[in-house]
């Protein structure tokens, strides 16, 4: 999770130009300052083809923070092997 989250900070870091992002597997949009609707498509865009992968809109519906991302990240990844 931990190379995930990394992969994930550079990722929010460059779409919301800021270079002091922490996150952790409880982090959600509304603890980032700029992560919005628009901010969070965008993020969504860059993650699947960072990773290759395609997230439904019940993928995205069902997650709450960085950690169930991380988590659909790895789901989605090992089914893509």
């Amino acid at each position: 999770m931990e190379k995930i989250i990394t992969t994930l900070t550079h990722i929010i870091s460059k779409l919301l130009n800021r270079d002091n992002i922490l996150l952790s597997p409880e982090t959600t949009a509304h603890d980032v300052d700029g992560w919005d609707s628009i901010t969070n498509m965008l993020i969504i865009n860059e993650v699947e083809k960072v990773y290759h992968i395609k997230f439904s809109f019940r993928d995205i519906a069902h997650m709450r923070n960085v950690g169930d991302l991380c988590g659909m990240i790895k789901e989605k990844t090992s089914s893509n092997s």
